[in-house]
């Protein structure tokens, strides 16, 4: 079902000095390549270039939002493998990357259109570096040493041996925390939810689109049901179920909370979900409630959807005063 090619470990760039970290994640991040909103690939001149991945997206969420966050990565020693670092560097995220001279640089291509077209999403990422990542590839001690360690589903959808890998991980002691993300381009359902099945009890803090938990795990009911549900099957301490405008609930071994989306304008919506991921988990590593890192999380989500491309470029005090409902306008 995999493909993975061979790859050569030639060095690890930017490697933590074995102190705490509160966030560590782990992923691949590709190119993102679009023509002009409405724009089609194959009549399109230029084509905006940018860094996208949903483990590293986190983490800029995470660190823009005061977090100390490290990304953990495989990729190919060449200029666009260097142009995925210097972007997630540029965001105070330390990149912990295993140099490759095999593999490629993964990329996706996104034309966005209204309706009925839609947007499209066409991935180029076969033979990437990050697929023959293997836990000798990794930086295990600081991932011990994080307060949190985060990946997706999205990992372990892209090869054999980064599911193997993503799978140990998981098994390292310290708090883990997995956004379902299921991406139906990269594997089927009953993969992907047999993979679940199997990774989802060694996560002690689970994110689950409503929609992932219904199609994929089968579990129906209210947004507070399926935390409840999710939270008892996998044995989890905590499970956030986002519900996209209807907001998002959580559920621990204390209770339930729940936080309503705030009203945004949408001019980009992809990244949402790691943009609410990175601010809950800012707000988790400072012991904050789950109540209070529900309402960093959605507020962050409502200032992602006005911003280009996948990241988060957002500030405190511009999440604060969204909280503090300040009403947007022109700051002069």
């Amino acid at each position: 079902m995999f493909v993975a090619g061979n790859s050569k470990l030639t060095s690890m760039t930017d490697s933590t000095d074995g102190t705490t970290t509160e966030i560590t994640t782990f992923g691949e991040t590709m190119l993102r390549l679009a023509p002009e909103r409405g724009e089609r690939l194959e009549t399109a001149e230029s084509l905006d270039f940018r860094t996208a991945g949903a483990e590293s997206n986190v983490a800029i969420a995470a660190s823009r939002l005061g977090a100390d966050a490290v990304w953990i990565s495989k990729l190919p020693e060449t200029s666009l493998g260097r142009r995925v670092t210097t972007e997630v560097r540029s965001h105070g995220v330390t990149p912990a990357v295993a140099w490759s001279d095999e593999g490629r640089q993964g990329a996706y291509y996104i034309e966005e259109g209204g309706e009925p077209r839609g947007t499209n999403v066409i991935y180029d990422r076969h033979d990437a570096a990050i697929t023959t990542a293997k836990p000798d590839d990794v930086p295990i001690d600081t991932i011990r040493s994080s307060d949190v360690f985060f990946t997706t589903g999205i990992t372990p959808a892209l090869s054999e041996t980064l599911y193997e890998t993503t799978a140990e991980l998981l098994d390292v002691d310290t708090t883990t925390a997995f956004d379902l993300n299921y991406r139906s381009k990269l594997w089927s359902q009953s993969t992907a939810q047999s993979a679940y099945e199997d990774l989802l009890p060694k996560v002690d803090l689970l994110f689950a689109p409503e929609r992932d938990a219904q199609s994929i795990l089968g579990v129906d009911g209210t947004g507070e049901a399926i935390a409840d549900e999710l939270r008892t099957r996998f044995d989890c301490e905590t499970v956030v179920v986002t519900r996209g405008a209807d907001g998002a609930v959580a559920s621990t071994a204390e209770g339930s909370a729940s936080q309503a989306a705030f009203d945004t304008e949408t001019f980009d919506p992809i990244g949402t979900g790691d943009a609410f991921v990175g601010a809950f988990l800012s707000r988790y590593v400072r012991d904050a409630s789950v109540s209070e890192a529900l309402t960093w999380a959605a507020a962050t989500a409502a200032l992602k959807r006005t911003i280009k491309g996948d990241l988060a470029v957002i500030t405190e005090d511009e999440v604060e005063a969204v909280i503090a409902d300040d009403g947007a306008g022109i700051d002069r």
